[in-house]
This record gives structure tokens, C-alpha cells and sequence, in this order.
């Protein structure tokens, strides 16, 4: 107890002082072990444990200042079970958030709210996470309440009009309600609300998974802009890979609770080499109908298991095609596979997999029209390995048959 204070106290004095700015590339979140684990419980009267759901058991990243971290992976896996636990709106079972260095996991009170201040969240649903009695500008105004050191009182209607203008409405909407906007502009307004305390970080948990592909667009394309006009540091959750591609720097890929692969963009959207990675790469939809046609689709047996029965070992062996005895007598560690190790190579890259091989599921842009390449040697890419229906290789990515992250 008297280290959470003393840790606490540490915390407050930082808030107060202006804080040394971060390079950019310097890790400013790191994340080691986390776990949540949600008890499973039997009996009415007296009620005794009997199991629990693992929803995140063993997380580690680190988010670099300036950057975008893009988490991906089917329902279920964990992504918003984190994002809620950076938060502190869920508390981690084990584990350490380390923020600038302090590990913020197990604050509460002064300290904890100390720590709010710098890391705010964009929530899913833009429906749900506005109060339809409040007006706009009481939504965007209220952490200038819980924080009035940011603003005094005279200044924050000026402050929440600044907020609408930065995030592209108009800032006489500021007395209307959240009903009478639309989808993107309720959740630009939402980022305005977390944008209000000039945060260091942004965990945004699927924020444009309930827009229009139109308004996906214009959402994203303002997180970006916001990202190098305030140099904010940003978790961005979601299962549109190709989103997340274009708006992360660096990519991690969840599997029933744990990452199981991470690493640049470019790394594992063209050289995977985790079988889960390959396989929901191989299901992302191409607009090229040449390179779709020469593209390798990877197809996965069986259902996603229980987070309340974990298999042993690798948690993926039960679906991949690649399962050895070794896969279910030992876990597989997040590292960089032994093979590429003395390597300079793009799959170089942290990979939790005990046969990571580098597997490339789509042709790059540009590839099948390269000048020279033989037309028998681009008919015949698709003969090599692709995974038939009912084959070995093979059932659908994603959860419950077929449903695509």
C-alpha cells in the first residue's frame, strides 16, 4: 500500500511539472504480461471459482511516441479487453502498464486520475458512448469538470467551439444534441472529447467499425491529421486490415488473448510468418481481379476454442496446418524466429510460432505487370500450394466459418 502511494505521489508531482517530451521512436507505453481473467463461479448461496475466461492472458507491447499501433484479430481475441485495461476501466488480474516509465496498473484515486488526463479513449459505438441529455458542448466540455486546471470556467465554451473546428464541425453545433447527427460526426465529436485534456495517448477501440466505408474514410483520414498536429501516440483497434495498414506504423495480431505475431506494417502485411497472419491476409478482399486470381487462400478447420478452455501449447495448433507434437507440448514464445535471427530480412520480425515461415498469400501491386516476368510463370503462381476447400490447409478465417476480421 505505501508503494502505491509513494508510486502515486511520484505521478502527481509529474503531472504538475511539464513532463520532457518523448522522441519520437522512444517507447512511451509498455505493456508486459497483462492478463484479465474473468472468474467462472458455481452454487447460489455460496459460490466457489470453478474456472475462468482468459480474455487476455500474457500481452506484451510497447508504444513508441509519435506512432500508431494497430492491433487486429478476430471477435473475442481481446483487442477491446485491452484497449479498457490502458484505461484503467478494467482492472489487469497480472501484468504492468508502464507509462513514461511508472507502472500505472495499480493506481487509483488523485493518481490514477493524474494519469487519465494523458491517456484518453475514442470508443466503438458512436450511438452509445454520447448521454442523449447532453448537449455537445457539455459532452466535449465535462472533462474540463473532472480536470479544471486545464481550462478555468470562462474559457471553456471557447475551448469546445476550438474542439468542433479542430475536428471538422461546424462550432455553433455546440447546443445540439447527439441525436441530431449523423454517425461520422458523432464520432468526430468524440474525438473531440478525448482530444480536450491534450493527451499523450489515444487508445481509439474499433472507431470506425459501425461507419459507412465513405465515412471510414474521412474519420481516419482526421486521426491522421490529428496524429502530426498534436503529436499524439495512438492505439488504433480494428478488423479491417486494410485500415489499419494504412493508418499504422507498426502492427500486432491477437489470437485468443495474446499477440502472436508484430511488427511493421510492411512486415507483416507482406512477409507473415505466423499461419494465422497468412490466413486472415489470404481472406482481405483485393480490388486487382489479376492479382485475386493468383492470390493463395488460405482456409482454416474448426472453431475458434473457448477462452475458458485453452489448448495447450500453442493456442493455434487446433487450427493450423502446420501442428506438431511440439506445438502442443510447448508455448510457443513472441520472438524472433531462430531462422531469420542472423538474417536480413523483412521477416525478421516477432513471430510466436514454432514453424514461422515466411509465406507471402497476395502478389505486391505492381508484381504480376512487372516488365519481363514470363506470362506461363503468372499463370501458373496459383498452382504452388494454394489451399483447397477440405484440404489440409484448410476452413475459414475468422470466427463461426467464415466471418473476416
Amino acid at each position: 500500500m505505501d508503494a502505491d502511494r509513494e508510486e502515486g505521489s511520484t505521478l502527481l508531482s509529474k503531472a504538475g511539472e511539464s513532463s520532457r517530451p518523448y522522441a519520437e521512436g522512444e517507447p512511451i507505453l509498455e505493456v508486459r504480461d497483462l492478463a484479465k481473467h474473468y472468474p467462472l463461479t458455481q452454487g447460489i448461496l455460496f459460490k466457489r471459482q470453478v474456472g475462468a475466461v482468459r480474455a487476455v492472458d500474457g500481452v506484451d507491447f510497447d508504444l513508441r511516441a509519435g506512432e500508431t499501433l494497430g492491433i487486429v484479430g478476430e471477435s473475442g481475441c481481446g483487442k477491446s479487453t485491452v484497449a479498457r485495461m490502458l484505461v484503467h476501466l478494467e482492472k489487469p488480474t497480472a501484468g504492468a502498464i508502464r507509462y513514461k516509465g511508472e507502472d500505472i496498473s495499480r493506481l487509483s484515486g488523485r493518481a490514477l486520475k493524474a494519469v487519465r488526463r494523458n491517456i484518453q479513449m475514442v470508443f466503438q459505438d458512436p450511438y452509445t458512448s454520447l448521454n442523449p441529455r447532453m448537449t455537445v458542448g457539455d459532452i466535449i466540455g465535462e472533462p474540463y469538470e473532472i480536470h479544471p486546471e486545464v481550462a478555468p470556467k470562462g474559457s471553456r465554451r471557447q475551448k469546445v467551439q476550438d474542439l468542433l473546428d479542430v475536428v471538422g464541425l461546424n462550432p455553433e453545433y455546440i447546443n445540439r444534441y447527439p441525436h441530431q447527427f449523423s454517425g461520422g460526426q458523432r464520432q468526430r465529436i468524440g474525438i473531440a472529447r478525448g482530444l480536450a485534456l491534450n493527451p499523450e495517448i489515444i487508445v481509439a477501440d474499433e472507431p470506425v467499425s459501425a461507419l459507412d466505408v465513405s465515412v471510414q474514410a474521412q474519420v481516419v483520414n482526421l486521426l491522421d491529421r490529428l496524429q502530426a498536429e498534436f503529436s499524439l501516440s495512438f492505439v488504433f483497434i480494428a478488423h479491417d486490415l486494410s485500415i489499419v495498414r494504412h493508418i499504422s506504423d507498426r502492427v500486432g495480431v491477437m489470437y485468443l488473448g495474446r499477440i502472436v505475431e508484430i511488427g511493421s506494417d510492411a512486415e507483416i502485411y507482406d512477409h507473415p510468418t505466423h499461419p494465422y497472419t497468412q490466413a486472415l491476409l489470404s481472406a482481405v478482399p483485393v480490388p486487382d481481379p489479376e492479382a485475386r486470381a493468383h492470390r493463395e487462400r488460405i482456409i482454416l478447420h474448426g472453431d475458434v476454442p473457448s477462452p475458458a478452455n485453452i489448448p495447450s501449447g500453442c493456442r493455434f495448433r487446433t487450427r493450423c496446418w502446420k501442428a506438431q507434437e511440439r506445438c502442443e507440448l510447448e508455448i510457443p514464445l513472441l520472438a524472433v524466429p531462430a531462422e531469420f535471427r542472423l538474417v536480413d530480412s523483412p521477416a525478421r520480425h516477432d513471430s510466436a510460432c514454432h514453424f514461422a515461415e515466411e509465406k507471402r498469400v497476395v502478389p505486391p501491386e505492381g508484381e504480376l505487370h512487372a516488365p519481363g516476368r514470363p506470362v506461363e510463370e503468372v499463370a501458373g503462381a496459383d498452382e504452388e500450394g494454394a489451399a483447397e476447400p477440405g484440404s489440409e490447409g484448410g476452413a475459414e478465417p475468422g470466427e463461426k466459418g467464415g466471418e473476416t476480421p
